[in-house]
């Protein structure tokens, strides 16, 4: 069983070297609000989704930000040109959970009650809409 994981997991490796993409570990935001932000920015042109990102007012919009221009960097440092205008599309962006550090809050009546402060993972795909025939 060892060796099928292995090969398994080789594989995936492999198909992620054609993919471009960026991770965001360890976002101390809880995974539903940057959710909402993901949400605004699926599936668009990235220069679009940079200007949706620069004037969103939520807090999760920096980081993600952030993240999409890494996603950019990393297409381009593996195709070794400069994205033109209008050529790279988000393919694929999800969020999920990342650890939940558990704290206590003084209660009445000598209790505690347990504070959870959540944090996320972000991954995001970019693609020129050209490369991308699989959609």
């Amino acid at each position: 069983m060892g060796n099928r994981k292995k090969i398994a997991a080789e594989a995936r490796k492999a198909a992620l070297k054609t993919q471009y993409f960026a991770k965001l570990k360890g976002c101390p935001s809880s995974p539903r609000k940057m959710r909402y932000v993901v949400d605004l920015i699926r599936g668009m042109e990235v220069n679009r989704a940079l200007g949706v990102l620069r004037f969103s007012k939520k807090a999760a919009a920096a980081d993600l930000e952030k993240l999409l221009r890494s996603a950019i960097a990393n297409w381009e440092a593996k195709n070794e040109r400069k994205a033109e205008a209008g050529e790279l599309y988000i393919t694929r962006v999800f969020v999920d959970e990342g650890v939940t550090l558990k704290r206590m809050r003084p209660a009445p009546q000598g209790r505690g009650y347990r504070i959870r402060k959540r944090s996320n993972h972000v991954t995001l795909f970019v693609d020129a809409k050209s490369n991308d025939v699989k959609e």
